[in-house]
C-alpha cells in the first residue's frame, strides 16, 4: 500500500512528459488559475463596471467643459447621447409594464395573487410612513429652514409653477380618475388633471364676485395608474377563462420575453447615455457653489433621509423578512442604481431593475414581473422623504410651529400624494404643493426646492427603486417558503393515503365483496370481485 502511495505521488509530480514538476510550474498553473478568475469576474460584471465608469466620467466631463462658457445650444448637444437613453428606455415602459403585469397576474393563481398583493400593499405603505416619519424627525432635528429666510431675494425663480393652486381634493380625485382611464390608447401619452376656470358671477345685491369652476383635462405623461390597474384585471381574467385564454397569455408572455432582449440590448448603451447626462447636467448648473451652501442644510437633510432609510431601514425590513443579507442582495443591483441616479426616473430604471433583479438575484420571473411594475408606480419612499422634508423647510422658512395636527396631515397627505408622484425627473416637485395646500403654507416658496431639486432627486430615484426591488425580493423569500410548506403538506398526505389505502378500502360503506371468503382463496377464484356502487 505504502508502494503504491509513492507511485501515485511520483506520478502526481510528473508532467505531460513525464518530466517532474517544480515549483515553477506549479506556480504558473495558480497563476493561469487566478488570471481566468480574474477574466471571469470582469465578463460577469463588466456592464456594472462600465456604467460606474460612465458616472465618474460623466463627472469628470462636466467639470471639465464647465470653464468652456457654452451656450444652451451647445449643452443640448452635449446632452443628445443621454437623451437618445432616455428616449430608449421610456420606449420599452409601456410594453414591458401592460405585457409583464399581465403574465405575472396570469401565472398566479387568484389566491397567491390576493396573498402576494395584500402583503406587497402593507409593504409599500408600511415603508412609505416610516420614510415620512423620518423626514418629518430629521426636519425637526437639524432643522434646515431655520433663519434661512433671506434665500427668496437670493435665489431666482428655477422652474414654472402652476398659476392657479389646485385643491387638495381634486388632486385625489384625479389619482382615482386616472386608476380607471375612460381611453386606453389616450392613457399610453395622456393622464387627466383638473384645471380651473375663473368665471365673473353677479349677486343679487349688484357685486360681482369671482368664482373658480373645476373643469377635466389632458396633459402630457403616460397614465402608469391606469395601465397598472387594467393590466392586472386583464391577466386575472384570461386566468379564469382557462383554456381559452392560453394563447392570449402566451402573446404576452412571449411579447415580454422580446421586450427583455431589447432592454439586454439597451443596458449596453447604458454608460454612455449616462455619462452624457451627468456631465451635460452639471455645465447646465449657473452657480452651484451658490445652491449648495444656501441650501447646504436642506440638502444635507434630505439626502441623511435617504442615506438612513436605504442603507438601515429598508435593509434591517429585508432582514427581518427573509433572514438574509440584504446588503449581498443589493449588490447585484449596482448598474439600475447606477441608472437611478443618472436618469432620475424610476420608470426609466424599471426595464434594467427587472433584468437584473433575475439574472443576478435569482427573482422569480412571475413575481419580478408582478410587482416591480407596481412598485415604480406607487411605491416611492424617497419621495415621501424628499416631500415631506420640503414642507418641514418651507413651515421653518416662513417661521411657522406645525402643530401635531399639521404633522400628521403631512404624514398622511405625503403617502398617499407619492403614490401618484410621476415617476420622471422632478415628477415629486408639484405634489409638494398638494402638502403645503392641506397645511396652509405658501406656494411661492417651492422654487427654493426647483432650485436644488437636480441634485436630492437623484438619491430619491435610488431609494425609490432600491424599495422595489428589496420588497420583490421579500415577495420571492415568502412565495418559495410557502411553496416549500405547501410540497411538504401534500408530501405528507399523499403518504398518509398511501398507507390506509387498504384499510379505506376495507371500511368503505361504498365498496361491497362478493363472494366473501378468506384471502386466499379470494386471490384463487377469478370470479371474485369488488364493485364501486
Amino acid at each position: 500500500m505504502e508502494e503504491a502511495a509513492v507511485a501515485g505521488e511520483g506520478k502526481a509530480g510528473q508532467g505531460r512528459n513525464g518530466h517532474a514538476e517544480g515549483p515553477a510550474a506549479e506556480e504558473r498553473r495558480g497563476g493561469g488559475a487566478r488570471l481566468r478568475g480574474c477574466r471571469g469576474f470582469l465578463r460577469r460584471n463588466a456592464l456594472v463596471l462600465l456604467t460606474v465608469s460612465g458616472v465618474v466620467a460623466g463627472v469628470a466631463l462636466g467639470a471639465a467643459v464647465r470653464g468652456a462658457a457654452l451656450g444652451p445650444a451647445q449643452v443640448a448637444y452635449l446632452a443628445f447621447p443621454g437623451e437618445l437613453l432616455l428616449r430608449m428606455l421610456r420606449m420599452v415602459i409601456l410594453p414591458l409594464v401592460v405585457c409583464s403585469l399581465v403574465s405575472g397576474a396570469a401565472s398566479l393563481d387568484t389566491r397567491s395573487l390576493g396573498r402576494l398583493g395584500g402583503i406587497a400593499v402593507a409593504y409599500f405603505l408600511g415603508t412609505t410612513l416610516l420614510a415620512s416619519g423620518l423626514a418629518v424627525a430629521l426636519g425637526f432635528i437639524i432643522r434646515p429652514g431655520a433663519g434661512a429666510s433671506a434665500l427668496n431675494t437670493q435665489l431666482e425663480l428655477q422652474g414654472a409653477l402652476p398659476a392657479t393652486r389646485k385643491e387638495t381634493v381634486d388632486s385625489f380625485l384625479d389619482l382615482i380618475r386616472n386608476l380607471f382611464p375612460a381611453n386606453l390608447v389616450a392613457a399610453a401619452f395622456r393622464t387627466y388633471a383638473t384645471d380651473y376656470r375663473i368665471v365673473l358671477r353677479n349677486t343679487t345685491s349688484g357685486n360681482a364676485t369671482k368664482e373658480k369652476i373645476p373643469f377635466g383635462t389632458e396633459i402630457e405623461g403616460m397614465n402608469i395608474l391606469g395601465l397598472v390597474l387594467f393590466a392586472l384585471v386583464l391577466g386575472v381574467a384570461l386566468k379564469k377563462l382557462g383554456k381559452e385564454g392560453e394563447d392570449l397569455i402566451r402573446f404576452f408572455n412571449s411579447f415580454n420575453e422580446a421586450t427583455m432582449v431589447l432592454v439586454t440590448w439597451i443596458m449596453w448603451y447604458v454608460p454612455i447615455g449616462i455619462m452624457f447626462l451627468v456631465g451635460s447636467k452639471i455645465v447646465e448648473m449657473e452657480d452651484i457653489v451658490l445652491l449648495v451652501t444656501s441650501l447646504g442644510k436642506y440638502i444635507f437633510a434630505s439626502i441623511l433621509g435617504h442615506v438612513i432609510h436605504g442603507g438601515i431601514i429598508l435593509p434591517l425590513i429585508y432582514f427581518a423578512a427573509t433572514r438574509q443579507n440584504p446588503y449581498r442582495f443589493l449588490l447585484g443591483l449596482i448598474t439600475p442604481f447606477a441608472t437611478a441616479f443618472a436618469t432620475c426616473s424610476s420608470s426609466a430604471t424599471l426595464p434594467s431593475m427587472m433584468k437584473c433583479i433575475e439574472e443576478n438575484n435569482g427573482v422569480d420571473k412571475r413575481i419580478s414581473r408582478f410587482i416591480l411594475p407596481i412598485g415604480a408606480t406607487v411605491n416611492m419612499d424617497g419621495a415621501a422623504i424628499f416631500q415631506c422634508m420640503a414642507a418641514v423647510f418651507i413651515a421653518q422658512l416662513n417661521n411657522v410651529d406645525l402643530n401635531p395636527g399639521q404633522i400628521f396631515t403631512i404624514l398622511v397627505t405625503a403617502t398617499a400624494s407619492s403614490v401618484g408622484a410621476a415617476g420622471v425627473p422632478a415628477g415629486g416637485v408639484l405634489t409638494i404643493a398638494i402638502i403645503l395646500e392641506a397645511i396652509g403654507l405658501p406656494t411661492n416658496d417651492l422654487s427654493l426646492i426647483l432650485a436644488v431639486d437636480w441634485i436630492v432627486d437623484r438619491t430619491t430615484t435610488v431609494v425609490n427603486v432600491e424599495g422595489d426591488a428589496l420588497g420583490a425580493g421579500i415577495l420571492n423569500y415568502l412565495n418559495e417558503k410557502d411553496k416549500k410548506e405547501r410540497e411538504q403538506e401534500l408530501k405528507e398526505v399523499t403518504i398518509e393515503a398511501v398507507a390506509n389505502n387498504k384499510s379505506e378500502a376495507e371500511t368503505s360503506p361504498l365498496v361491497t365483496h362478493k363472494n366473501p371468503v378468506s384471502n386466499t382463496s379470494s386471490t384463487a377464484d377469478p370470479e371474485s370481485k369488488e364493485s364501486v356502487l
